[in-house]
Formats: C-alpha cells, sequence, structure tokens
C-alpha cells in the first residue's frame, strides 16, 4: 500500500501543515458532515463530540497514517487499523458512508488551510484518505463476514435476562438472543447497545462483555456516567440505568474488539485496571478460572472504595479457585477496613514494591492517566513495552503515541 510518487512528495512537503491543523481541520469537518447528512449523528457519540475527543481521535489517526505512508520508519498502523474497524463494526459502520466522510474531510481541509491546498495538495490527500477507508472497508467487511452478520442490518435484539446492581452507580446485564443463539465471542471484547433517546436521536455506546464465553448469555457490566467538570451526564448510560430491567428489549451489536485473551497462551497474566476498567479484566478472569485454573495470575485494581469495586465478589471467587493467583487492591477511602483477600493499600495504585514476572503478559483497562502512570511503572519494573496491552472506553487518543499523548 503506497502513495504515487507525486502524491508522496506533496504529502511529505503538507504533512507538518496538516497535523498542526489537524484539530481545528476535523472540528469544521464533523459540524459540515451532520449539518449535511443528520442521520450519521446516530452512528457518532455524541458526548465524544461534545467534549473533544472523537475530533482528536481522527486527527491522530488519519496523520499517524499518513506518516507511515511517508516515512519507513514510522510505527506499523496496522494494530491502529485493526482496532479502528473493530469499533467501527460494533457501531455498523457501512462501506458507502467512507464517501461521505471523505467529502467533507477534504472540504474542511480546503476550509482551514485556505489557498495552501492547490488542487495537486487537495488530491494527494485524497489519495491518503481513500487509502485509509479503503483499508477500513476491507478489514471491516471481513469483521463483518466472519461474524455473520449482514452489514445493512447490523444489530439483533437482545432480552434482559437479569439485572444486578453492583453498586451505586454500575450495574450488570445478562443478555440473551430474543431469537438464535449467541454469537462466538472472545474473553475481552465488548458489544455496543444503542438506545432510542427521550429526544427521538438514537444512540450508540460500546461495552464490555464482563463474562467470558458461556454459550447461552452474555454479561455487560456499565458504569452510570455522571457528568463533572462541565461535562454532561451519560445519556445512554443514563438511560439504561433508569429503563433496562428483565423482559426489556435492546438492540446490540455483533461481539468486537482487539484485546483478547490467547486461548492457547501459557505465559504469566498482570491484570491492571481501575474504576469500570475491571470489566475486561472480571471477563479474563472468569474464563482462566474455568479454562487455565493453574496459569500465574497477577491482579491489581484501584478503585475510590471497596463500596465502589465493581464485581469484586465474583472476582474473589475466581482467586480462589486458582493455584497460583495473587490479588492486590488499593482504594482512596477506607482501605484499612476493606474485606479483601489480602490487605488493601490506601490511595493510588503503587507497584514499586509489587514482584511481578519479567515474562508476564499485561492487559490493562482504566482512565487514561492511570494507564499512562502504570505502564510507565511496569516498563521501569522490566516489562517490554510490547508486551503491555490495553483497551480505552471512548475514542483512543493514545494508540498513535502512548508516551506523549494528551490525557485532559
Amino acid at each position: 500500500m503506497r502513495l504515487s510518487p507525486e502524491s508522496e512528495q506533496l504529502v511529505a512537503a503538507t504533512a507538518g501543515v496538516v497535523a498542526t491543523h489537524a484539530e481545528q481541520i476535523t472540528r469544521v469537518f464533523y459540524p459540515d458532515m451532520f449539518a449535511a447528512h443528520p442521520a450519521l449523528l446516530r452512528v457518532f457519540n455524541q458526548a465524544n463530540q461534545a467534549i473533544g475527543e472523537q475530533p482528536q481521535a481522527l486527527a491522530a489517526s488519519v496523520v499517524a497514517f499518513a506518516v507511515q505512508l511517508i516515512d519507513p520508519e514510522a510505527p506499523d498502523f496496522t494494530p491502529v487499523m485493526h482496532r479502528i474497524a473493530n469499533k467501527h463494526v460494533s457501531l455498523g459502520i457501512h462501506a458507502q458512508e467512507y464517501t461521505i466522510v471523505g467529502h467533507h474531510l477534504l472540504k474542511a481541509v480546503k476550509t482551514v488551510l485556505g489557498d495552501a491546498i492547490t488542487p495537486e495538495i487537495a488530491a494527494a490527500w485524497d489519495e491518503v484518505y481513500w487509502l485509509f477507508g479503503c483499508s477500513l472497508i476491507a478489514e471491516e467487511a471481513k469483521l463483518y463476514a466472519l461474524a455473520g452478520t449482514d452489514p445493512a442490518q447490523p444489530w439483533r435484539k437482545y432480552r434482559v435476562v437479569e439485572r444486578f446492581e453492583e453498586s451505586d452507580d454500575v450495574f450488570s446485564l445478562l443478555l440473551a438472543p430474543a431469537r438464535g443463539d449467541v454469537p462466538t465471542h472472545r474473553t475481552g471484547q465488548y458489544v455496543a447497545i444503542a438506545v432510542d433517546l427521550p429526544g427521538g436521536e438514537r444512540q450508540p455506546r460500546q461495552y464490555t462483555i464482563s463474562s467470558g464465553p458461556r454459550g447461552d448469555s452474555l454479561r455487560v457490566t456499565i458504569k452510570r456516567v455522571r457528568g463533572a467538570d462541565g461535562n454532561p451526564d451519560g445519556q445512554v448510560s443514563g438511560w439504561l440505568h433508569a429503563n433496562a430491567r428483565p423482559g426489556s428489549i435492546l438492540q446490540v451489536s455483533q461481539p468486537a474488539g482487539d484485546l483478547v485473551l490467547d486461548d492457547s497462551g501459557t505465559t504469566p497474566l498482570v491484570l491492571v485496571s481501575a474504576g469500570i476498567g475491571i470489566t475486561p479484566i472480571a471477563a479474563i478472569m472468569e474464563d482462566l478460572s474455568r479454562r487455565q485454573p493453574d496459569r500465574k495470575v497477577r491482579l491489581f485494581h484501584a478503585d475510590r472504595s471497596h463500596e465502589d469495586h465493581a464485581l469484586y465478589d465474583a472476582l474473589r471467587r475466581q482467586v480462589l479457585a486458582m493455584s497460583d493467583a495473587r490479588c492486590q487492591m488499593w482504594y482512596e477511602e477506607e482501605a484499612q477496613e476493606a474485606p479483601t483477600l489480602h490487605p488493601a493499600r490506601t490511595g493510588f495504585m503503587d507497584l514499586s514494591d509489587i514482584d511481578l514476572p519479567a515474562d508476564a503478559q499485561v492487559f490493562m483497562c482504566g482512565p487514561l492517566p492511570f494507564m499512562r502512570a502504570a505502564r510507565a511503572a511496569l516498563m521501569e519494573k522490566g516489562i517490554h513495552g510490547e508486551n503491555i496491552h490495553y483497551e480505552v472506553f471512548g475514542p483512543d487518543l493514545w494508540a498513535q503515541n502512548p508516551e506523549t499523548v494528551s490525557t485532559h
């Protein structure tokens, strides 16, 4: 996959300017596209639009892809491509929508950069976009086909079988298809749930499957998002918290996601999480306790308090069921009174005095600042960066450069 020689020269000459203005370009692009195609508002997370995360993620992705095309020393973009494609199939993205996105994205480039964008430069960046888009279209078509999903009808009806209150703001839903079988999924994947909000708009959100593969159902664990620092309450999580009850019918996507447990792996595992980031870790632990009860596992979790620690009881049972599993918790509040297997520590997670297997594979999930700090601590203790795998809830602002990405 290469640019034409003419386009390669023009992209190399203008990549710096486009990168500098990339976020501004995407902030022009989205309102323009939504004004022309309001139906696409049903696909994009409007909360991420409002706080600016989606524009940042798109800008970073397109620029990183362009850099890979012109710089043979640039990091491989393939893992990022796979991650984006998985996100897209969970949202039911259609191939024809790439034409709409491409038109409005190039229009935004011209709007922001003005006369600096000659017809030749515009054509070169159009070529970048379509190499990017066609790669995603091909990967997404493969994912739809492997799951047996018709891209024209990506949503299935699921019935809420049971609901469990995990804490004041966290709840789990046990879901079963209204018709047919639960699709095959791998431990660590997620689904999207689309709801019709009171104002009439439909919004999808992605939630981790917090159970291992079960065959007849899947469990999602959801945190009701409360607005803070000027950000609004979570629309979808709030609606589900108020309305999803046994018997409710929900629109659910095929399972997706590339942060998955290697079914044949035997190396030690280190599982690191904070807050609602416990959900993929819970799925991994449920699966391991059934299939590999002798595998070496070290689990580390941080939360506000034991009362806020979702899924703790199940995790405790699974740790006890395994022959070489150990866990350590950190709580900001009331750590000394917490009834954990091992005494909980007070404050934020600190791995400095924790013994870790040097050959471990690490899975981690939580807020971006937490994961950046955890990754640095793990690498200081000798864990190689390529062995540290992560999941981000929302747009992946970390994928292109975990060392320097903004976390605000």
